[in-house]
């Protein structure tokens, strides 16, 4: 079951960064709506409703959290670079993927994917190194610097666009 649900493996932070690694991931958010653009197209119905494991949310539900975890976490970023190590609000995932917008079509999630990480990806490139060190306090995770608050964000896109890809590989979809 582990492999299904994590089919990328845990989160592994990376201890000291180069500007290089950085660039990737920016990369990587400013890609991250087209990738799971492509991973969806063409899901009918019932594909959209299968869970990508069992017991686990379905690809429709997927989709729509990552929107709303990359909401949330932008803003985290944002209220980190502004304030001095505010405490981030948290939210019940589990409980959001059952309200009445977790129906909407998944094209609604992905371009409002698309829109946060255009704006998510202007703030990281105006970015100092330094910017990196500061903090924010996850009632979760506890204190997090940027640094590691973005290899998190990359890592949790890429987690759940490979739950999919691979539900969809195992299905032969």
């Amino acid at each position: 079951m582990e492999h299904l649900r994590y089919p990328i493996g845990r989160f592994e932070r990376i201890e000291h960064p180069t500007q290089s690694d950085r660039n990737k991931w920016v990369t990587d958010v400013a890609e991250t709506a087209d990738r799971l653009r492509s991973t969806v197209l063409n899901f009918n119905q019932e594909q959209r409703l299968t869970p990508y494991r069992p017991d686990g949310w379905t690809v429709q539900q997927v989709v729509h959290h990552m929107a709303d975890n990359d909401m949330n976490a932008f803003l985290r970023f944002k209220r980190a670079l502004t304030e001095d190590s505010p405490v981030a609000s948290s939210y019940r995932e589990d409980l959001w993927a059952e309200l009445s917008d977790y129906q909407l079509p998944l094209e609604a999630s992905i371009q409002l994917l698309e829109s946060i990480h255009i704006r998510f990806v202007a703030v990281l490139r105006s970015l100092d190194p330094s910017d990196y060190k500061k903090t924010f306090t996850s009632s979760v995770l506890g204190v997090l610097s940027l640094e590691v608050a973005l290899q998190r964000f990359v890592w949790h896109d890429r987690h759940h666009i490979a739950q999919i890809a691979t539900l969809k590989e195992r299905m032969g979809w």
